[in-house]
């Protein structure tokens, strides 16, 4: 009996270690796969593009303000010769900052980015956490990792270069602001603003794009943030840590030892504001002072929220030292060239009218927004013929259009819209009977646009007279509806 049992026992250890094991074996290969290669080449990718189009924007903006600079020098040192020691070494000073921001010497500092920007600081975490957790890397990852940790390492130092700059830039224009207004060359001096303002705004964007994670790259994180030791890692490690220092005990009951309690807090409350004496809102035991204090807080909470409003109305984006132009400014300004092309698509049907059948016209169109009240653009028209009758429907080529249009914001959600069009309007099986251009007609449009949200797409209502149609043979419609959508 004493020999089954201990042989039972024997088992059940065996047992046990099996799992233990098992368990240990799983959490090993989980932390020595936590981010594949494709995460980090994409991540490197990602912030070597956010670098070089950051470097590009940054001396293009040198060159700008220093030949603006130079014409400034030259209209105010025709006015008062006296304020050329406003610009003396600025050249230099330019051409310095350019030269710095073209460097590529290596980067010792361990945080060259004196500003705390979350998605970064998590990503560069990442990247010296695996570089300690080097041993438990799959094989030629640890290359990876470091190519990453420096390209990261460099695109902050850009950015604080371009920070840099910026303050620079900021104060120059405190240097010459009460000169240039005791001159009257106030509108040099807007130029010089309007730079500023808007490398500012681009500079916030940038900002923008590091904190919106890609799916494939917060995924990576997410695996790390579940193994212990990466957060260890991330309290003691990261730059918030460096900035703001942990307790050693941090987690424990010892790190809330003196902290008090919310009972301790409610209690101090009550003792300082005292009960209503008329009572109001705690019945004969007078006023809660929890509740009273939860009103004053929403009532600045919403005030806070209105001042918030007024300052991105005024041009703000979020940033700290918030810069107010003496100038509307253009948001389309600081969007890249693909960012400002807008998709479209609409629709047009005519009825039957003895020469011509019924048709449909769908078109594609390509619009490049100037800044937040026009767009300019081009597209193209295909006619799908439809037939006469209902009992005698047919679809047919019917005919082919190249557009042109220009909409000009009227007010709210109306827009003036303008458009040249050449159309063909004949029958046709291929396209080499669509050549001979003289047989195309011509049409002149102006009109209004209702644009509207239609789900996640903008909508739009085009109410159009063609002036031109008078003269078309055979003739035309002279007034065209068209319904539309943005992509």
């Amino acid at each position: 009996m004493k020999q089954r049992s201990g042989t039972v026992l024997y088992v059940c250890l065996l047992l046990a270690c099996i799992v233990a094991s098992g368990r240990l074996v799983a959490q090993q290969a989980s932390e020595q796969a936590v981010v594949s290669n494709a995460s980090l080449d994409v991540i490197e990718k990602k912030y070597k593009g956010l670098e070089q189009s950051l470097r590009k924007q940054t001396e293009k903006l040198l060159q700008r303000m220093q030949r603006k600079e130079a014409k400034l020098h030259k209209a105010m040192s025709a006015k008062d010769s006296t304020t050329n020691a406003l610009f003396t070494g600025s050249e230099a000073r330019y051409k310095e900052l350019e030269a710095k921001l073209k460097s590529t010497a290596s980067i010792k500092d361990k945080f060259p980015l004196k500003e705390y920007i979350p998605g970064l600081d998590s990503v560069h975490s990442a990247t010296r956490f695996l570089e300690q957790a080097k041993d438990k890397l799959p094989a030629g990852q640890l290359e990876k990792v470091q190519a990453l940790n420096d390209q990261l390492k460099s695109f902050e130092n850009k950015l604080q270069q371009a920070s840099d700059i910026k303050a620079f830039i900021k104060e120059r224009q405190q240097q010459l602001k009460a000169e240039v207004e005791k001159l009257n060359l106030t509108k040099q001096f807007t130029s010089l603003n309007k730079e500023a303002y808007y490398y500012s705004q681009r500079l916030q964007e940038y900002k923008a794009l590091i904190n919106d994670r890609k799916k494939l790259e917060e995924k990576a994180l997410a695996t790390l943030r579940e193994l212990p030791a990466f957060k260890n890692f991330l309290q003691k490690n990261s730059y918030l840590a460096q900035l703001f220092g942990t307790p050693s005990d941090l987690g424990s009951p010892a790190a809330l030892a003196g902290l008090q309690t919310r009972a301790q807090v409610g209690s101090i409350i009550s003792q300082r504001m005292g009960n209503s004496p008329s009572g109001v809102g705690g019945g004969d035991g007078g006023a809660d002072p929890s509740s009273m204090m939860q009103q004053q807080i929403q009532a600045a909470q919403a005030q806070l929220n209105q001042l918030k409003d007024k300052a991105n109305q005024l041009g703000g984006s979020g940033s700290s030292d918030l810069d107010m132009p003496a100038f509307k400014p253009n948001q389309q300004k600081t969007k890249s060239f693909w960012q400002r092309l807008e998709y479209g698509a609409n629709l047009q049907t005519a009825g039957t009218s003895g020469l011509l059948p019924a048709t449909m016209d769908i078109g594609l169109s390509l619009g490049y927004k100037l800044n937040d009240k026009s767009v300019i653009g081009i597209g193209g028209s295909y006619k799908l013929g439809l037939g006469k009758p209902v009992s005698h429907m047919e679809l047919s080529n019917q005919g082919v259009g190249i557009r042109s249009f220009l909409d000009v914001k009227l007010k709210g959600s109306i827009w003036i819209t303008g458009g040249y069009e050449y159309n063909y309007q004949q029958a046709f099986k291929d396209l080499s009977t669509i050549r001979n251009l003289d047989v195309w007609q011509k049409s002149g449009l102006i009109g209004l646009t209702k644009k509207f949200k239609a789900g996640k797409k903008d909508g739009k209502l085009q109410l159009l007279w063609d002036f031109l149609s008078y003269s078309q043979v055979p003739r035309g419609q002279a007034i065209k509806f068209r319904i539309g959508y943005n992509f």
